[in-house]
């Protein structure tokens, strides 16, 4: 089964979100944090990142990005944001600003959680 890596510093998130991946049999491991995330993207070789955009920095996200495209990462990226809701901003995929697969906004239906990673999966197999 596919494993999943969450960054995310928000443990209720994480918890989350591994909660409802683990349920369909996805390996799930986690990083609170963009220097914890970067070590597991290397260490743990997942197959999906699941990437929050702000964590201690409001772009650690982005940058976090950017950096793993950089070293030749080219797992799919499944970014999630609250910024569009608190801001009223909405972000797209480039590939040098934010390279990335896709965005969910938080809060995320399981349904919509389930149905990103399932199509970033298959297209990366």
């Amino acid at each position: 089964m596919p494993r999943i890596l969450i960054i995310d510093d928000d443990p209720d998130v994480v918890e989350f979100t591994s909660i409802v991946l683990e349920k369909e049999g996805y390996e799930v491991v986690s990083a609170s944090s963009a220097a914890d995330g970067k070590r597991a993207i290397r260490e743990e070789k997942p197959d999906l990142i699941i990437l929050d955009v702000m964590m201690e920095q409001p772009d650690d996200g982005f940058v976090l990005a950017q950096e793993a495209r950089a070293d030749g990462i080219r797992t799919p990226i499944l970014m999630l944001t609250s910024v569009g809701k608190a801001f009223g901003m909405e972000f797209g995929k480039d590939d040098e600003m934010v390279p990335v697969d896709d965005f969910a906004e938080k809060p995320l239906e399981p349904a919509v959680l389930l149905a990103k990673v399932k199509k970033l999966l298959e297209k990366e197999g």
